[in-house]
């Protein structure tokens, strides 16, 4: 299995009401020489988690110990900026399994689909009512239901629906990436190739 199975994930969220958050601001370029998914969760929005001399910065969300949980709450126009998919990596290696936001970068959502990190576009209204709901009770849970493909507020019940390519649902509920899908289907495809051979 590539990756965790994703189906109903209920978790308090960290929010980031920041618009264009750009894939260097994610994961710097200076720590992209790894090639192994591990460890980038670490250098996860360096620079604005830590000072030149690695202390963290009080005022930034990760920092804050009243927020936590597996869902990142991003403001419009999420993951701009170069396509490098280290940046999903990053998010996924630091432990969230959803990233909310108005809008996505095509690149960085299908980066982030390919390695089990579920990108759920909501309206603006939709949004703001989460970033309020946060602000509100740090501790108030969203409800992202994939095979509904609905995302609730639980406090309020506030609900709203978010579209996803089919295949890719089908693999993030089986914890598939395109290399898992193909050996699920080892059996028909032998099975076809035999038929064919007469």
């Amino acid at each position: 299995m590539a990756y965790d199975k994703f189906t109903v994930l209920t978790s308090t969220a960290v929010p980031l009401p920041i618009e264009n958050v750009d894939t260097d601001q994610i994961i710097p370029a200076r720590f992209l020489k790894a090639t192994e998914r591990k460890g980038f969760g670490d250098n996860l929005f360096r620079d604005w988690r830590y000072n030149s001399d690695d202390t963290p910065k009080q005022d930034f969300v990760l920092n804050n110990s009243i927020y936590s949980g597996k869902i990142l709450v991003g403001g419009k126009n999420f993951g701009s900026g170069s396509s490098r998919e280290h940046a999903a990596w990053a998010i996924y290696d630091y432990g969230f399994r959803c990233v909310i936001s108005s809008f996505f970068a095509d690149i960085f959502k299908g980066n982030s689909l390919n390695i089990g990190l579920l990108p759920v576009t909501v309206s603006e209204a939709f949004l703001d009512k989460i970033f309020r709901a946060i602000e509100a009770d740090p501790l108030t849970e969203i409800e992202v239901n994939l095979p509904e493909q609905t995302v609730t507020i639980r406090a309020t019940g506030d609900q709203e629906s978010f579209d996803i390519n089919g295949y890719k649902k089908h693999n993030m509920m089986n914890g598939f990436d395109d290399i898992d899908y193909l050996q699920s289907m080892k059996q028909d495809i032998t099975a076809f190739a035999d038929k064919s051979l007469y």
